[in-house]
């Protein structure tokens, strides 16, 4: 992978989550030599902060719903 390939971040959350979860499972076979498995923290690292990143941003969006516009439905009769 260029470095460049490496830099880029992916289209979408879940795109992230499955390449971060094969770099797991690479590095987990003990098969990579140490440039491979520097390079593969190095873009784990770029794909946590990008999945962190969007959590953080979902999360928001659901604070914002929440304080505006989810609220307890009134009850008949009351």
């Amino acid at each position: 992978m260029s470095q460049a390939a490496n830099d880029k971040p992916p289209p979408s959350f879940e795109a992230a989550l499955a390449e971060l979860e094969s770099i797991v499972q690479g590095m987990e076979t003990g098969k990579l030599s140490l440039e491979e498995s520097l390079a593969a923290y190095q873009r784990g690292a770029i794909l946590l902060k990008h999945c962190q990143g969007a959590l953080a941003a979902a999360e928001q969006k659901i604070q914002v719903l929440e304080a505006g516009q989810l609220q307890d439905l009134p009850r008949a009769g009351n």
